[in-house]
């Protein structure tokens, strides 16, 4: 009787498993990635990376989640109909086609932290859970570097993985910054 059930159980198992369309393939990568707040004493922060995704299939980041803030969005820079460049939440987030990447950089698309609950210290890493419609919640720790200039370029990649994957590791910067 147990035999049966078991064969039972097996054999309806791999009959869904046949009926249910496979998990799309997106593997994300979080490379160069810095923190910094607005200011000394500031209440906002934001966080810029590279997001490449090294699978088949597109993916877009959707939302981020971090403890270091009251609110955390998806936001970017666009010109108003004077041309003053206003920052602006997107909620859509932001799409990363399969086998290219999508840069976060000021004065552009960032994560955006709003009501610091502690000051960004350079040195530190904030922990940020970024989530994607495909490759789902990807952990980060993004190390904070209040002194970093817009349009310095790190070295080398900081976290990578897609669903269900592990994700550690560290940046590191470009000797002499």
């Amino acid at each position: 009787m147990k035999r049966t059930l078991l064969a039972a159980a097996a054999a309806s198992l791999a009959l869904s498993a046949a009926v249910l369309p496979a998990r799309a393939d997106s593997i994300i990568a979080i490379e160069d990635a810095y923190a910094r707040a607005a200011g000394m004493n500031a209440m906002a922060g934001a966080a810029f990376f590279v997001i490449s995704n090294t699978g088949d299939t597109d993916d877009r980041l959707i939302g981020a989640k971090s403890d270091v803030s009251e609110r955390v969005e998806l936001h970017t820079h666009i010109a108003d109909s004077e041309g003053v460049m206003k920052m602006v939440e997107v909620e859509e987030g932001f799409p990363v086609a399969a086998g290219s990447t999508h840069v976060l950089q000021r004065g552009g698309d960032h994560v955006m932290f709003m009501g610091l609950r502690d000051g960004f210290e350079n040195g530190e890493t904030v922990a940020v859970t970024l989530v994607f419609e495909q490759a789902g919640e990807v952990v980060v720790e993004i190390p904070v570097d209040n002194d970093r200039k817009p349009d310095e370029m790190g070295g080398g990649m900081m976290n990578h993985g897609g669903h269900g994957g592990m994700n550690q590791g560290g940046m590191n910067k470009p000797a002499g910054n």
